[in-house]
């Protein structure tokens, strides 16, 4: 018998409770006989919401879903989900804006999943269908997810309301393992390159009584490539479940514990004059701390109706630490005497002649909530029809405070305080925030050729921000401020399906993201914060609308060939935009009206005997489609606008490209069975050119204005010692140690290229996101008490 599944979801094209049963004996194994009697065909399931539910066969999707199997993470020893997507999905480009694994910008069609505050989000990212993108910025923090517990992940495109908020340009689904699913354990231990060490351990099994089980850990430790960038982090996962014919019932712990060093940004002369490891100031630090706790069920009522559902509890912490170039030194000003930067210094003298600065933030993000849906697998009007409908609620609370402490940059670049601290970055927030929904989908069988399906989702959200500084919501200074926004998000899309190996689509969709507490905290252009350093009063901001178009055709041709094709176009209106104020990095978040993503994915895949292999092509082409200005210093085009004679705004108009995001990308991965215990695996990604922050005109003239293009060269093998359970396995990443950037913005820089400090004068430089070096790893697994056969 073979059974495939995606997202969780059980198939709406087969008997449900029959397959619930299939499902049921298949992994009972001896205690229901050793052949179970149902065979079925092989079933590639897409779960349309984010719970588990009765899904669809992707052929009747109307969208280009990309789905990985938790053994392709394993097998090419991907250290995080984004680490895998970058390699191996199409679309996908990734802006090493850290230079830490853990931390990376992930682009989908030109929309942003980051773990960094300011920048515009626009992927929604779901674990057993709970929402994690943070509620204080809609970060998504990489390093929460627990890599090695995952069974299964979708990557759906477009702007999908099921999918709820900041679902602009698509939504990742991940499925977690269980005991039912993942019987037997696996130990494995890898080591290499930058002091790198890194042990995972997984277990999974189905107790007498019934309960199933897993539990997994993930142990790694590493210096880091760059200077000062070691990194440590701690997962532990683990799930207890129970399932009969009729009910299914689950509940995982993810714990998490974690020390990033993510440097960042480079002044592009510090890697010729000192090396490519070089940094610019430090540290970058940034603690991470998480429980979530989530709890799914489900129940046939009868054998067409089911009822799905989760309730979810997550608590997470974050701190951070960043040693930075002071931005207020003034060596023009009488006052100004670097003799003044010492210990109880008074803080207007230490703010314009302390070199340096140690920027913290500290905050704490509690949320729970609650979703359930009924599925109805029912024929209507003598047509197959599957309808889902659902409501839930969510709360969150984030704690949000900031300090800078002044200080004296040293000979390594860190920043040595003084103790006195400025109140202009000091802040204290409390941000609420609630929003409950209700959805609902009908896919529609006219017969076995077409299908259509008919979406919406009504949104209301509530945000509420207390300054616990200024509480006074009548000060211009204050944070404290209430907003709402609703919202109802329709789709529409026809499948056409002529043959099993064949099927068309288009479809129709809009999607939304309310502002969040820092983007409506920091959002007066009047009075301009530096992220992560402070925020000022909050004007209201409009909510962020998108609508997507998309068509397409997949299907196999000779040979067991794959193919798809799509054609996409996504409009955002009042898009958010973090908006610099000057070139020290102080800003403001706004609405900049329409922004516009559209383009093409090409993929093939295939078996030649014992080779397989995935190809795949993207074009992206992302615009700003209203005309706007930012304050920049440093672009060269800037016009002085305010009569002192240097340039300080540039102006944005409608059609030029968004910076990050490479307009073309190729990716190719072969496997070759060389023995039977023996496998070699290969990725090669390449990447077009891309404009840089600061350049959103594309107009500067001069170094840095664009970010090359570049291609790498990715190496994998593994060796299986019979049926003994163990394995070797190695990996290479870019083979031929190329040299590339991939990210940058223009800015300004306090130091010389051999790393000395001005003494506060700040020059032009293109700051860049070097590439990862050639880098090398080994290590070995030992898997006991599988299944025969898995």
């Amino acid at each position: 018998m073979r059974l495939q599944f995606t997202a969780g979801n059980r198939t709406a094209g087969l008997r449900p409770r029959l397959l619930a049963l299939a499902v049921l004996a298949a992994y009972q194994g001896g205690a229901v006989g050793a052949e179970p009697t149902i065979q079925l065909p092989a079933v590639e399931v897409i779960g349309t919401t984010p719970l588990p539910g009765i899904g669809l066969p992707i052929e009747q999707v109307p969208a280009n879903v990309q789905t990985v199997k938790g053994q392709a993470l394993e097998d090419q020893r991907s250290l995080t989900v984004a680490d895998y997507m970058a390699q191996n999905m199409t679309g996908v480009n990734v802006n090493e804006t850290q230079n830490n694994p853990f931390q990376p910008n992930v682009n989908f069609r030109g929309f942003t999943a980051s773990p960094l505050l300011g920048t515009p989000q626009g992927l929604s990212v779901y674990q057993d269908g709970v929402r994690i993108n943070e509620p204080f910025g809609d970060v998504v923090s990489w390093d929460l997810i627990p890599v090695n517990a995952l069974a299964n992940m979708s990557m759906m495109p477009g702007s999908n309301p099921l999918f709820g908020l900041n679902t602009l340009g698509g939504a990742i689904s991940m499925q977690t393992k269980r005991g039912y699913t993942h019987r037997g354990g696996a130990v494995e231990v890898s080591g290499g390159s930058w002091g790198r060490y890194n042990a995972q351990a997984e277990f999974g099994g189905v107790a007498a009584n019934g309960v199933d089980y897993f539990i997994a850990g993930n142990y790694f430790d590493e210096d880091g490539w760059r200077d000062a960038s070691p990194s440590e982090v701690r997962q532990v996962f683990g799930q207890l479940g129970w399932r009969n014919a009729t009910t299914d019932l689950s509940m995982t712990l993810s714990l998490a514990d974690n020390d990033l060093i993510g440097n960042g940004l480079v002044q592009r002369e510090f890697l010729s004059a000192q090396g490519w490891d070089a940094i610019n100031t430090k540290p970058d630090q940034t603690e991470n701390k998480l429980a979530f706790l989530n709890f799914n069920g489900s129940h046939w009522l009868n054998d067409a109706t089911m009822l799905s559902a989760n309730a979810y509890y997550r608590n997470a912490r974050t701190r951070t630490l960043n040693g930075d170039a002071n931005d207020d030194i003034d060596p023009d000003d009488a006052d100004f005497d670097l003799s003044e930067c010492v210990g109880g210094a008074d803080e207007d003298d230490a703010e314009i002649s302390c070199s340096g600065a140690l920027n913290r933030s500290k905050s704490r993000r509690v949320g729970y909530g609650v979703t359930g849906q009924i599925n109805f697998n029912q024929d209507l009007l003598g047509h197959q029809n599957l309808f889902i409908v659902g409501l839930g609620y969510e709360h969150s609370r984030t704690d949000f405070e900031q300090t800078t402490e002044f200080g004296t940059i040293n000979a390594g670049r860190g920043v040595d305080g003084i103790g006195v601290f400025g109140d202009e970055g000091e802040v204290e927030l409390r941000g609420v925030n609630r929003t409950w929904s209700v959805f609902a989908t009908d896919t529609f069988s006219f017969n076995s050729v077409y299908h259509l399906t008919v979406s919406g989702r009504y949104n209301h959200t509530r945000v509420e921000n207390r300054d616990q500084l200024i509480p006074d919501r009548s000060n211009p200074e204050s944070l404290t401020g209430d907003h709402s926004f609703r919202r109802f998000n329709p789709a529409i899309g026809l499948a056409i399906t002529p043959s099993k190996n064949l099927s068309f689509y288009a479809s129709y969709n809009e999607g939304s993201r309310a502002p969040t507490a820092i983007e409506l905290g920091c959002a007066n252009p009047d009075q301009p914060c530096k992220l992560p350093n402070a925020m000022a009063g909050d004007p209201p901001l409009d909510m962020v609308v998108s609508k997507t178009f998309e068509g397409g055709v997949r299907g196999k041709i000779a040979n067991g060939i794959g193919y798809s094709a799509s054609l996409y176009r996504t409009e955002n209106t009042d898009d958010i935009q973090f908006i610099a104020a000057n070139s020290t990095g102080a800003g403001y978040f706004s609405n900049v009206g329409k922004t516009r993503r559209e383009g093409v994915d090409l993929g093939l895949n295939g078996e030649m005997g014992t080779f397989r292999w995935f190809a795949g092509y993207s074009y992206i082409k992302a615009t700003y489609q209203s005309n706007f200005s930012i304050a920049n210093e440093v672009n060269s085009s800037a016009v002085d606008t305010d009569s002192d004679g240097d340039g300080d705004t540039i102006f944005v108009s409608k059609g030029d490209r968004l910076p990050g995001i490479p307009r073309h990308q190729f990716k190719v991965r072969g496997e070759w069975q060389a023995l039977p215990q023996w496998t070699i695996g290969a990725n090669v990604v390449a990447f077009s050119s891309q404009y840089s922050h600061g350049n959103e005109n594309n107009d500067h003239r001069g170094a840095g204005g664009k970010v090359a293009g570049y291609a790498v060269v990715n190496l994998d093998t593994r060796y299986n010692f019979g049926n003994t359970g163990w394995q070797l396995f190695a990996k290479v990443n870019n083979l031929f140690d190329k040299k590339y950037h991939t990210g940058g913005m223009l800015g300004e820089t306090f130091f010389e290229a051999d790393g000395t400090f001005m003494g506060g004068d700040d020059e032009f430089s293109a700051l860049v996101a070097p590439g990862a070096p050639r880098a090398a790893w080994i290590g070995v697994r030992y898997a006991f008490d599988k299944p025969a056969g898995r």
